[in-house]
């Protein structure tokens, strides 16, 4: 692990924050890192309001899509809802079908197949519409690239609102009004949305013309919050106002299909986190081993006892899933050490009968054992699929881009993306992708990064300082758990391995005389020997509280230990 400790803030900075806010120094910094450096700043970053938000028909083309919306509801014409089958999209078509249902009934939804349509719109999705006597398709979290599909809609007299935050290609699809932060035409102010935020603001945008105001949308923002946690968008600027009050609604009064998912849940408080591994994954196995339409059913469904059933449903799903995946990440790391392809820029994994709902889980996973750009391929049809994978500060997407040559269809974003090519490609492309990834990624970036965002004493732990680090949350990208940094550690004897499988690690820590603390570290066994040795060492860790016989208390995450330096 590299050990990266941030630049510290200039002094003159943090002096003024810790004067204007009466805070102590570290806090200040840590405000400062995150671009909070006025009090007002600071006031906006603690207290998130509703009216920070953006107004809706700053976005390109938002006045557009309203107009075409409103004129299908006055010629009663059939809508489409569309979107892809993850959790951003399977929540955004949940978002503004259920909105447009509250007022107007002609409104159906459609999740593409995973396995016989693959990501995004689709032609099949299309012919629904024409079947169905659909006259407007709206496009959630996909169809900036859909030129041909939008093409083929228009032929049979079908209009496309297109929201989507994915980037655009050279061509923007012919459609009515495309929605997305991401065109270069665009000067909404905030362009890290999600796709179920972009459909947010389609219908904050739609309920300003009917007179509601953002306090009527409020009931929306537990699926907006799920879709920015699974999404992995930064949770900076609107998204951060979007996420805390969506995980406040998620907390209090949450639509009957979240309840059923989380009512088992012994928290007392759900965070980002239990939406990231909990909810997310659960919503996500719909569409991974089944259909999508599991995710919009049980999303949609406003009786709690059917929203019951179709939970029930869905978690049976995900346990297919966690074997599943179990499975094939094992054969792939088998894969990659009968090849011998450990000591190569990237990863890159192929067989046919691995399931594709699961690929990119998997891809994640051996990203996390090797640490490369990786790459999982399975058979769809006559073509190959692919999840891709990245370490950080590594833009896969435009190493795909470099290897357009040898792709069928490519999207995404920075760090995850999807692909297909013919199979006679496969060894070309595996051969170029590697290529540009050794020729254009800093060997370092092979190495994992833990990035610490300042040194602290564990004496400067204490109850009121976790309580202004709790006033951060929501975390997320943009805006992590602050990780810290303390030296001359000591394990006071009564460290050991812990779990069934006895690979994380417990200690009880002090530094000098101060106060000790518990320390757990998650798959950190291995450091024993350096901890318990009786040797003083540097830990990287998080604080977080620990729930044990009704009592709470404050323990260090660890990230990784060290020997002193």
């Amino acid at each position: 692990m590299r050990w990266n400790l941030k630049p510290q803030p200039s002094p003159e900075k943090i002096n003024h924050l810790t004067d204007a806010l009466g805070i102590d120094k570290v806090v200040a910094s840590l405000l400062v890192q995150r671009g909070v450096e006025t009090y007002e700043q600071a006031r906006s970053f603690f207290r998130p309001s509703l009216n920070d938000l953006h107004d809706p028909y700053l976005m390109k083309d938002m006045d557009k899509a309203v107009a075409r919306i409103e004129s299908a509801i006055i010629n009663n014409e059939n809508i489409l809802v569309f979107g892809d089958y993850d959790v951003d999209g399977t929540t955004a078509v949940s978002l503004v079908s259920s909105y447009l249902k509250s007022f107007y009934p002609n409104v159906d939804t459609y999740i593409p197949d995973r396995y016989k349509e693959g990501y995004g719109v689709s032609f099949a999705g299309i012919d629904y519409a024409d079947d169905n006597g659909c006259t407007l398709i709206i496009a959630l979290d996909c169809g900036i690239k859909s030129i041909d599909k939008v093409a083929y809609a228009n032929e049979k007299g079908i209009d496309f609102i297109i929201c989507d935050h994915h980037r655009p290609g050279d061509e923007l699809p012919a459609a009515i009004a495309v929605l997305d932060p991401k065109r270069e035409d665009c000067y909404y102010p905030y362009d890290e949305l999600c796709g179920c935020g972009v459909g947010f603001k389609l219908i904050q945008a739609l309920g300003k013309r009917r007179g509601q105001t953002i306090n009527d949308l409020i009931p929306y923002l537990d699926l907006v919050a799920t879709a920015i946690a699974a999404d992995i968008v930064p949770i900076t600027g609107e998204n951060r106002v979007l996420a805390k009050f969506g995980l406040d609604v998620i907390n209090s009064n949450p639509r009957p299909g979240i309840k059923a998912l989380i009512q088992n849940l012994k928290r007392q408080v759900l965070t980002i986190s239990d939406v990231v591994f909990v909810i997310a994954p659960r919503i996500n196995a719909a569409g991974r081993i089944k259909h999508g339409n599991y995710a919009v059913e049980l999303l949609t469904e406003f009786n709690l006892e059917q929203a019951e059933g179709f939970a029930a449903q869905i978690e049976v799903l995900n346990a297919d899933r966690k074997d599943l995946d179990k499975q094939i990440t094992q054969e792939a790391l088998m894969q990659i050490e009968a090849n011998n392809d450990h000591d190569k820029f990237t990863t890159v994994v192929f067989h046919e009968n691995w399931h594709k709902g699961v690929i990119g889980i998997v891809a994640s996973r051996l990203t996390e054992t090797y640490y490369r750009p990786t790459l999982v391929f399975t058979k769809s049809g006559d073509k190959l699929a692919a999840s891709a994978r990245s370490v950080k500060d590594f833009d896969i997407y435009n190493a795909l881009e470099a290897c357009a040559d040898h792709l069928e269809q490519f999207g995404g974003h920075m760090y995850a993306a999807g692909l297909t090519l013919l199979e006679d490609q496969y060894p070309h492309f595996r051969e170029k992708f590697e290529a540009v990834v050794s020729e254009t990624i800093d060997p370092a970036l092979l190495i994992p990064e833990i990035s610490i965002d300042a040194e602290i004493t564990l004496a400067d732990i204490t109850p009121k300082f976790h309580r202004l680090l709790k006033q951060f949350e929501p975390f997320g990208p943009g805006n992590m758990t602050p990780v810290f940094l303390s030296r001359n550690l000591k394990d006071t004897g009564f460290g050991k391995p812990i779990g069934s499988d006895e690979s994380h690690l417990r200690l009880y820590v002090r530094q000098g005389e101060s106060e000790g603390f518990a320390a757990i570290g998650f798959g950190l066994a291995s450091k024993m020997d350096l901890a318990c040795g009786g040797d003083f060492f540097d830990a990287a860790y998080s604080i977080d509280e620990n729930l044990w016989n009704s009592e709470v208390s404050l323990q260090l995450r660890l990230r990784d230990i060290r020997c002193e330096e």
